[in-house]
């Protein structure tokens, strides 16, 4: 039944699709915008008809690659949906989209349970305190079974999950799902939902079901605990309200199951994103870095974050979510990033690759503008009268590279214009020029994305490149410090000198860079101490073993001297860049190189040989399980051992085996691999 809303934000829902490559993330998109009637053919992500693959890459490799909005309406709610990509290398669009979206739908393998994409994705949501329920997916499939899928997403997530639905049928007798809010059967026959009573055979094990959810509920909100104990049950609206409540606090997790690519469950998972997930209005009030609140009001003073830039044929794309005031077409807005006014030349609805024109966007809205010059991923777009800058998405640092040159030299300024948009668009991949070897050098996050990216400039700018093997991206790191290191810069050539006296002591830190002063006396006044923290971070981009960036370590400022005269925060910032850069060439550095956790799937009787090609990369197993006739292999490998293992794996399992792997930061580097890089 329709409910009428006073407000219109109370009827819109941002969400995003999270799930680990191949759970079905983009075929559960698809049947939302089949059963919403915004579309009138169903996608499938195998004949490349999908809405929101619709980049030729996409549609080529079967895989989501980037972040698509599309936007639908279901029982009077407007839902402005995102899918994001599930494969590992594209972590970084799904930072951006959790960035802006108010809850989400994490779908989960009914085979496979939660795998390790699907956990990287659940951590990154719990960062941005974004609200999910989870559809078990893929019911239809052989093994397929709720409780075990249900009992990975509790084991391995650690949330309270609030089972509200059970299947009717196993594999391929999968028919339906009984809903255990309304004691109701569901079932699919083609696309036609039919709703009945419970089956008697399916009855006493569904009245237990329902009994759990109740218990589960009941332990964890107040007033469906009260009701609990005075009628030793919970009435259908109860449980709705406390599901919701618990949803959106996140002490509860809501599982849903169905067949996505068998359209069955649908229906259901859209009436429970608008029952569980928030609005814009049940979320809180947008915060500036300095504390600045804007209420989702169309009336306040406008807020929004752009996160995401598209460079299209016909113009650039800036994707943005409005949290405060209205946006208007031909309106000037103040970008506080780049610290100049924009002009909004265009507002569109985004359909994927498809846009439809609006003459405003307003709080709560997740639009495209055209027009803009300046914004990048992380921009704050706001009233030029009430200016404030919103906290950004994090950018993941990149961990390979490759050397790409054209090869026509009159193509070079081409190359460098096309790198400069690809990495506008996508800011985890980083292009430079490589000092020593004159290189164009692009990094990003693994093999696949950089392959992407290449690919992406060779289509659309029909440029013929060379490329080189894939390099991953080292780090350096104090292994033993030293300390009393003094340094004293003077200079003198005439009018004012320059004069500072600093001692360093440098030391192992778990990671990053910390800085800290002891000195006392006023012997180097706090905006000095300043100025020597920004030498020595000046530093850190390169350091002593190879020219790699340096983290993990602690610089102490434990004494210094000052002229009253020559000093200056030039003097004293030159004074901190020299003189750690002599106490790392004293330090003992240690190389460091980027870890990944992999985790194989294959064939039980390969396991031998797979356990044998994981030893010789230097891998270290942490784990191994069966299940179902195949054994699944955990370990830890470096990076760099893995360039070309997929094609390594393929052959040693005669193509059966698969494997998904993770960053999860770096280790030493052994004396070998330190002198192959």
């Amino acid at each position: 039944m329709r409910t009428n809303h006073l407000n219109p934000l109370a009827v819109v829902r941002n969400l995003g699709i999270l799930a680990h490559v191949d759970a079905g993330k983009t075929t559960v998109t698809e049947r939302i915008l089949f059963a919403t009637g915004t579309t009138h053919k169903r996608g499938e992500v195998h004949d490349g008809t999908t809405v929101t693959d619709f980049d030729p890459q996409e549609r080529d490799r079967g895989i989501t690659i980037f972040a698509a909005a599309v936007s639908c309406a279901w029982d009077g709610h407007r839902i402005n949906l995102i899918d994001t990509p599930g494969h590992v290398d594209f972590a970084d669009e799904v930072e951006r989209s959790l960035r802006v979206l108010d809850g989400a739908v994490a779908v989960f393998d009914a085979v496979a349970g939660v795998e390790p994409q699907s956990e990287s994705v659940w951590r990154q949501a719990d960062r941005h305190g974004v609200p999910r329920i989870a559809f078990v997916n893929k019911l239809d499939r052989a093994g397929a079974d709720l409780d075990t899928a249900v009992e990975t997403i509790r084991r391995r997530l650690h949330p309270a999950p609030l089972v509200v639905q059970w299947p009717i049928g196993r594999e391929d007798g999968f028919t339906g799902v009984v809903d255990l809010l309304t004691m109701r059967a569901l079932t699919w026959s083609e696309d036609t939902l039919a709703e009945a009573p419970v089956p008697d055979a399916l009855r006493e094990e569904a009245l237990g079901r329902r009994r759990l959810l109740e218990e589960a509920v009941a332990e964890r909100h107040p007033a469906a605990l009260e009701e609990f104990c005075d009628r030793e049950t919970l009435s259908a609206g109860t449980l709705r309200a406390a599901l919701r409540d618990l949803t959106r606090s996140g002490d509860g997790l809501v599982v849903l199951c169905g067949s996505a690519y068998r359209n069955r469950g649908i229906e259901p998972l859209l009436d429970a994103v608008v029952a569980y997930l928030p609005s814009p209005l049940d979320v809180p009030a947008v915060r500036g870095e300095q504390g600045e609140e804007r209420p989702c009001d169309p009336a306040a003073p406008l807020a929004a974050l752009a996160f995401k830039v598209n460079a299209t044929p016909t113009g650039r794309l800036t994707y943005v979510r409005v949290y405060s005031g209205t946006i208007e077409k031909g309106a000037t807005v103040w970008d506080a990033g780049a610290r100049r006014t924009e002009r909004v030349g265009r507002i569109l609805r985004v359909q994927a690759d498809r846009h439809a024109p609006l003459e405003r966007a307003v709080a709560g809205d997740i639009v495209a503008v055209v027009g803009l010059k300046s914004a990048r991923a992380g921009s704050t777009l706001c009233a030029p009268d009430a200016p404030l800058v919103l906290e950004p998405p994090s950018a993941a640092e990149p961990v390979v590279s490759v050397a790409l040159e054209p090869q026509r030299s009159v193509d070079t300024d081409r190359l460098a214009s096309a790198l400069a948009r690809l990495t506008e668009e996508d800011p985890s991949l980083v292009a430079r020029t490589d000092a020593e070897t004159g290189q164009t050098l692009l990094s990003g996050m693994g093999e696949l994305h950089l392959e992407v990216a290449v690919e992406k400039v060779r289509r659309e700018q029909g440029l013929a490149l060379n490329v080189g093997r894939p390099r991953v991206s080292y780090r350096e790191t104090v292994g033993r410090g030293v300390s009393g290191l003094v340094f004293r810069h003077v200079k003198q050539d005439g009018g004012a000198g320059q004069f500072a006296h600093v001692v360093l002591d440098v030391e192992p830190a778990e990671e990053g860079f910390e800085f800290r002063s002891t000195v006392v006396g006023g012997r180097v006044p706090q905006e000095y101490v300043r100025a020597v923290e920004a030498g020595c971070r000046d530093v850190l981009a390169e350091g002593p073993l190879g020219g790699h960036p340096v983290t993990g370590l602690r610089v102490t400022l434990t004494d210094g001297a000052t002229h009253v005269k020559d000093s200056s925060d030039t003097a004293f910032r030159t004074a901190g860049r020299f003189g750690l850069r002599e106490a790392l060439r004293a330090c003992a550095m240690v190389l460091l190189e980027p870890v990944v956790e992999v985790t194989v799937t294959v064939p039980e009787d390969a396991v031998g040989a797979v356990l044998g090609d994981l030893a010789a990369r230097r891998g270290r197993v942490s784990g191994s399980v069966t299940r179902g006739g195949s054994a699944i292999v955990t370990a830890t490998v470096p990076l760099a051992e893995l360039f070309g293992y997929a094609t390594r794996l393929r052959s040693r399992t005669q193509g059966r085996g698969t494997f998904t792997a993770r960053p999860t930061g770096y280790a030493p580097a052994p004396a070998e691999a330190a002198a192959r890089r």
